[in-house]
């Protein structure tokens, strides 16, 4: 283990952690917010200082770098960014219990959206851009913002690859280009791009700048912080649907908008998991609608409350609309549903991934089929082309983690005493990265409730959950720490 080169790498992200709340502070003294300005003020200091005396301490590590190491790095990259990150919070006073401070920006970064805060709009404005801008950040990956500003020095040969590898979503990491560290500006360019043109349509709608620019963080990164009470329930039907349409835009893999500059849009809608993606958003869509009748005014109302919904759960934003924790057992059965399963690999939403669902999918087919002829050789296919067997007992490994993970959480969260199901979607909202649940974690309510080991515990499901877990595992192996 190069602990030397790990400790640096950590440095740098604080450095970089620092850089990025001075947008922050610029706000503070904008809206002469002296509080939250000392707090960003005394944050930046603190972060900078020693991110720099990492990076200092240890200038003269080697090189060497593996796939432990890159995991190790994405693992501890986020805590360590998280427990900075919570600093404004806490020095603000905005969130005087730091363990709480913490639950909300790990829940900023990891874009799940699960608060604390029982009312977000006497907040300061400077505290309000911070919370959504973790959003944003954390949507494409801290990590891959530094690849695709770093120098691309040829000593890291496989330095980038195994960091892309371990913060990107999905079951396999590809390469746009031959260069890593060309994907990753391809991948932020493409994000940044997006989320002006989501900023364009807000503002045209007639919503407030910075209401614009931090609605559009939190559907960028499909967080879900809102800056209102209400969440998205106080604008306007046009205003709704442009989020609607961007938080679908978002869970769709990124390498379908590079395929689409490239003019290969039939390799696009041939994208087996693209089709899985829109089917079960015009089915849930259609479902929920159906079972809605009646329950609004008008169908075009039901329609825009179920749209929106389907959008936000799948792509685990966690925007809301409506109270749908009111909604009949059969709409919600299907929101839960689709809290499992999530959006695309490579997109910013959480979950199992549709992809990844696939591939378990054909697994089962196979297995079956293999049962009837034993003799049978048959390979899995994905968009016509052979999935390698080492992918597929990766999904299947990831699949029991998923499992155990959630069933361990579960156990821990009853110790509270709140309901099952205010405690499995809690669970399930956190570790797939959705923010509300149902019942006390539902779309009006939130986290405040549960006990300081509850929320540790759902911490750690939302930093594996967005890290796709292993890279959170790692870090408990013994293995990892050993010498050999």
């Amino acid at each position: 283990m190069n602990q030397k080169m790990i400790a640096r790498f950590i440095g740098k992200i604080l450095l970089v952690g620092g850089v990025f709340m001075l947008p922050a502070y610029i706000l503070s003294l904008c809206y002469r917010e002296k509080e939250a300005g000392q707090a960003f003020l005394l944050s930046i200091t603190v972060t900078m200082l020693i991110g720099g005396a990492l990076v200092t301490a240890n200038k003269g590590a080697k090189r060497g770098f593996h796939a432990k190491e890159g995991l190790v790095c994405v693992g501890l990259s986020w805590i360590v960014l998280g427990l900075f990150g919570a600093l404004p919070f806490f020095f603000s006073g905005a969130i005087p219990n730091y363990v709480d401070a913490l639950f909300e920006i790990i829940s900023g970064f990891t874009t799940t959206g699960a608060s604390i805060l029982p009312e977000v709009e006497s907040l300061p404005k400077s505290i309000l851009y911070w919370r959504s801008f973790s959003h944003w950040l954390g949507g494409m990956g801290v990590l891959v913002f530094l690849l695709a500003v770093s120098s691309g020095d040829e000593r890291s040969k496989g330095f980038t690859m195994h960091l892309l590898r371990a913060e990107s979503p999905g079951p396999k990491v590809g390469k746009l280009v031959p260069r890593m560290k060309q994907t990753a500006e391809i991948l932020y360019i493409l994000y940044i791009a997006l989320t002006v043109l989501d900023i364009f349509f807000l503002l045209i709608g007639g919503m407030p700048l910075f209401d614009a620019v931090c609605t559009a963080f939190g559907t960028a990164g499909t967080g879900g912080f809102g800056i209102k009470n209400d969440s998205i329930a106080g604008y306007s039907p046009y205003l709704q649907n442009v989020c609607t349409v961007f938080m679908l835009l978002f869970g769709v893999n990124f390498s379908c908008y590079y395929l689409l500059l490239l003019r290969q849009v039939k390799s696009v809608f041939k994208d087996e998991e693209l089709r899985m993606y829109i089917a079960v958003i015009l089915g849930s869509i259609a479902l929920i609608t159906w079972n809605l009748w009646g329950f609004y005014e008008t169908f075009g109302e039901t329609f825009r409350h179920a749209a929106f919904q389907v959008a936000t759960i799948v792509t685990t934003t966690g925007f809301a609309t409506t109270d749908f924790d009111l909604w009949p057992s059969f709409s919600k059965g299907i929101l839960v549903c689709l809290m499992l399963l999530g959006a695309c690999a490579g997109s910013t939403g959480g979950g199992f991934k549709c992809g990844r669902a696939l591939l378990v999918l054909k697994g089962l087919r196979r297995s079956v089929r293999q049962i009837v002829h034993p003799g049978k050789v048959e390979v899995v296919r994905m968009n016509g082309r052979p999935v390698e067997e080492k992918i597929l007992e990766n999904t299947n490994a990831y699949l029991a983690a998923y499992t155990l993970i959630i069933i361990g959480s579960f156990f821990v969260v009853c110790l509270d005493g709140f309901s099952m199901t205010t405690s499995i979607t809690a669970v399930f909202a956190c570790f797939n990265n959705i923010g509300p649940g149902l019942e006390l974690v539902g779309p009006t309510c939130n986290y405040s409730g549960f006990g300081i080991l509850s929320k540790l515990i759902l911490i750690l499901d939302m930093l594996a959950g967005r890290l796709e877990i292993f890279p959170i595992l790692i870090l408990f192996s013994r293995t990892t720490w050993g010498k050999r």
